[in-house]
Parts: structure tokens; C-alpha cells; sequence
């Protein structure tokens, strides 16, 4: 049951010992299921959380964790989009399988269009937002990501994958993080939650001085808020798939625009 749980906070820690200014995330020490089906256990490092306190800091020690590279002892020695297992979002179940070694720009487009929002839109049902995805969006998502090739290809970066206020805290001084759904994946990607996240002026100065932001970020927003606005409706129901309508909608209208302009 924490398999899952446990690689994320693992993957998280080796890419989190950047020096002093990282995040304080938990050693795992032991996983796995008591016998005969009686439950799982997952034996951590106890940290003294406290409250979030220092956006700026914050901000810096997501960006170092995103710069870390893909590595053995973090779970990612091929360098590709992915993790070593499935996870669960929330409930929802987060399909991760790894793309191929040294994987770039056009294998993470793959991705995210398969196992991110194709998947939740499976889940979702909405002939509405399946239409409009698989007819006017998917074909040209390459189109968002014009940006990213050559120099400025992307990497996979380590990703907590759900990122929202909740989740954030303190530990020792040092911002920490939680209850991940971790995979390695593009670093813009661990925005798509921001609008329950408080993230703001401090936060980004932080992690802009050392991720900055590239020109496309704004085109992009839309497609990674949809994911989680997907997931929640598929949680939760209600009024998050009309969240996810407009996104998409918005998503159309930026990729008609950049077709009339060629």
C-alpha cells in the first residue's frame, strides 16, 4: 500500500540534498504489508512540522529539486519521463510508465497527452471535454512547446506532483513538502495545482532566480491546470468540469491562434 508513498518521499530526499538551502523531506527507512493481508506500515524519519513560513526559501528549494539530475539512487537512471511505479493522485490512480532513455521534449508531450490528461479524461466520461481534446487539441499540442527544443529541450525533473497548500510545511527551519504523487516529468508541470497552493510574489522570486520563467509558460498553464482540475472532478464532482471545459476551450484558442500566425 505505500510503495508508492514511500519511492516518492525516497526520490524526493536524494534530489533534496543540495546543500542547506533544500527541503526537509523524511528518510524512509522501512516499507512493505504485514502478513496474512492485516495492513501495510511505513517506518520515516520524524520531523517537527510546523506551519509554511518562508515563501522565498520555498521557492528556491522547489527549483533545486527540479534542477537535480535524473539518477540511480533517485529512482531514474535512463533519464526518462516517468516513475519506477504507479502512484495514486488523491484516489485516483496515476499511471507512470517510463519513456524511453534520455527522453526530451516530444516524449514528454506523449506523456502528458496519454497518461495525464487522456487518462483522466477516460476517467471523467465528458463527451464534451473528450471531444474537444482528441479533435482540436491533442494533434496540435506539439504546437505549445515550440519553445523547448535544442538548447531548451526538456529534462525530466523530479515532480511532488500535487502540490497545494496543504501539503506545504515547514521542518527544522527548512521548507518540507508531503504526501506526494511523484513522478519525473516536465518542471512547469508541478504548477498545474498553484490555484490552491498561495503561491506568491516571494515564492516565485525565490524559484524564478533559479528556474526562469520560459516563453511559453503562459500557453502552457491551461493544459497542466487541467490535469488536476480533471482529477478533482473525477474526486469530487461538481463544478471542477467546467473548470476543465474552459482550460480546454482556452487551450483551442491559443493553438488556433498560433496556426493562423504561421
Amino acid at each position: 500500500m505505500f510503495l508508492g508513498e514511500a519511492l516518492g518521499l525516497q526520490a524526493m530526499y536524494e534530489c533534496s540534498q543540495q546543500g542547506e538551502d533544500s527541503l526537509r523531506i523524511p528518510k524512509v527507512y522501512h516499507y512493505g504489508d504485514y502478513s496474512e493481508g492485516k495492513g501495510s506500515l511505513i517506518i520515516m524519519e520524524y520531523l517537527n512540522l510546523a506551519g509554511r513560513s518562508d515563501d522565498l526559501a520555498l521557492g528556491k528549494a522547489m527549483a533545486k529539486m527540479h534542477l537535480a539530475p535524473a539518477t540511480e539512487k533517485a529512482g531514474n537512471p535512463d533519464k526518462a519521463f516517468g516513475f519506477p511505479v504507479d502512484n495514486t493522485i488523491g484516489g485516483t490512480p496515476q499511471p507512470n510508465p517510463w519513456t524511453k532513455p534520455n527522453s526530451g521534449t516530444q516524449e514528454w508531450i506523449e506523456f502528458f497527452r496519454d497518461h495525464r490528461i487522456g487518462h483522466q479524461l477516460n476517467l471523467a466520461g465528458d463527451s464534451y471535454c473528450s471531444n474537444l481534446w482528441e479533435n482540436d487539441i491533442a494533434p496540435r499540442l506539439h504546437l505549445l512547446f515550440e519553445d523547448l527544443h535544442g538548447e531548451k529541450e526538456i529534462k525530466p525533473s523530479l515532480l511532488h506532483g500535487d502540490l497545494w497548500s496543504g501539503n506545504i510545511g515547514s521542518a527544522d527551519g527548512k521548507p518540507s513538502i508531503f504526501d506526494p504523487a511523484t513522478y519525473f516529468g516536465h518542471h512547469e508541470a508541478e504548477w498545474g495545482m498553484d490555484w490552491c497552493a498561495g503561491l506568491g510574489k516571494s515564492f516565485w522570486d525565490g524559484y524564478t532566480s533559479l528556474i526562469p520563467k520560459d516563453e511559453g509558460f503562459l500557453d502552457r498553464k491551461p493544459l497542466y491546470d487541467c490535469y488536476h482540475q480533471l482529477n478533482h472532478y473525477n474526486l469530487f464532482g461538481g463544478g471542477y468540469i467546467g473548470s476543465a471545459r474552459g482550460h480546454l476551450e482556452n487551450l483551442k484558442k491559443k493553438l488556433d491562434a498560433k496556426e493562423k500566425a504561421k
